[in-house]
């Protein structure tokens, strides 16, 4: 059945924008009219191009209020009904749920018709979903998913706010050295010049970035856009992207808080894909696949291979190159005691905290880093100035 997205106004004249199914224009006015709204703006829409990838806080929304109306006795089909006609403000989110809502009125289990929404929900999700309709325990599935998503937005977050100052001070620098070398320096030049004044060599020198600068805008601002492209093009490439991530963990400076950063993301995953009944094997395939790292993903199978031989789970995550050693070690303790869930969790919890540590020494190097930068920038623009007022004094005087 066609999907249509409309613009309309209900009886308190408010604006709401939506999805509803119907079979043509006829049938979308008289689904209209049952529903009370008078349409401003309407037409089919593409169903491939309804659903959109949540973000992570709003599939913790999801989990979360799932797991509350779960805990009230609430059935799925009733419960994604619920959120189908309370989020009118976010279509695109409102078309998923609607979609979601449309296929459990068919009969299709909900981790069935979340994985039908095409990229709209993580393969995690929909696996961990999947899990806990077989053991009968869903409710306890969303309560950890929305655990899960809520620290992984925390920590996207972080990672967010720690990057902003540095972006911030690249971005003023770049603008106030474009604004002195385009705007200042070409009048200072032309009155050193008008004075017969000599130019030493670092002036000279920016001189000519000045001159660049100026009488080839078009193609700088070209050239930097294919560079981005370019980039861009390169990370497709598995090859290159797999060279790249594993450079990321070998920088000096940046390793240690990355492998942290890395080691969280595939602890919490884990954890939360284990203590809620999913076998070890799967629970590695899919943790696998979220740390956002080629590198450290291409090395799963191996070690799923060792697992699965029946090599300890321990001695399997130790020959990982991007992890934390200390994450082999605790694995260790849970094997040993027979409590690897609850080890696990409090181990996601542990790296949880470390991780945001590392986010905080990255960004205390970061901005002495981008400080120094600036200074030296400034530093050779003022010996460029300087240096030719000089000789033009001693040259007056004389």
């Amino acid at each position: 059945m066609p999907r249509y997205r409309y613009t309309a106004v209900n009886l308190d004249n408010k604006k709401v924008k939506a999805f509803v199914d119907a079979r043509d224009d006829e049938d979308f006015r008289v689904v209209m009219r049952k529903m009370e709204l008078i349409p401003l703006k309407y037409g089919q829409v593409d169903e491939a191009k309804v659903t959109y990838r949540l973000k992570t806080n709003e599939i913790a929304d999801f989990c979360r209020q799932l797991t509350n109306m779960f805990a009230s006795g609430i059935t799925a089909v009733r419960a994604v009904q619920i959120l189908k006609d309370s989020d009118f403000k976010q279509p695109k989110l409102n078309g998923v749920y609607e979609k979601l809502y449309n296929d459990l009125m068919k009969g299709i289990t909900i981790s069935d018709s979340m994985r039908l929404q095409g990229r709209a929900f993580p393969e995690l999700l929909i696996n961990m979903f999947g899990s806990g309709e077989a053991s009968g325990q869903l409710e306890r599935v969303t309560m950890n998913m929305a655990n899960h998503y809520e620290k992984e937005h925390k920590l996207n977050g972080k990672v967010k706010t720690a990057t902003r100052y540095p972006k911030i001070v690249g971005v003023v620098t770049v603008l106030v050295v474009i604004a002195i070398f385009v705007f200042i320096m070409p009048q200072f030049f032309d009155t050193i010049i008008n004075f017969g004044g000599e130019l030493p060599l670092i002036t000279r020198g920016i001189m000519a970035v000045s001159n660049f600068l100026v009488g080839y805008w078009i193609y700088e601002l070209i050239g930097v856009l294919l560079i981005i492209l370019l980039f861009r093009y390169l990370m497709t490439i598995h090859k290159v992207r797999l060279a790249f991530d594993k450079f990321k963990i070998s920088m000096p400076a940046l390793k240690k808080p990355l492998k942290t950063i890395y080691t969280a993301r595939f602890c919490r995953t884990l954890a939360s894909l284990y203590s809620s009944g999913v076998p070890m094997i799967r629970s590695l395939e899919i943790a696998g696949t979220v740390l956002n790292n080629r590198y450290i993903e291409s090395q799963f199978p191996e070690i799923i291979r060792s697992v699965r031989n029946g090599e300890l789970l321990s001695s399997a995550v130790a020959k990982i190159d991007g992890f934390d050693p200390k994450l082999a070690s605790i694995i260790v303790i849970g094997e040993e005691s027979g409590r690897l869930d609850a080890m696990l969790e409090s181990t996601a919890e542990m790296f949880d905290y470390e991780a945001e540590q590392a986010l905080t020494a990255i960004v205390a190097l970061t901005e002495p880093v981008m400080l120094v930068i600036l200074a030296i920038v400034i530093l050779v623009v003022m010996m460029g100035v300087m240096l030719p007022m000089m000789n033009l004094y001693g040259t007056m005087e004389a």
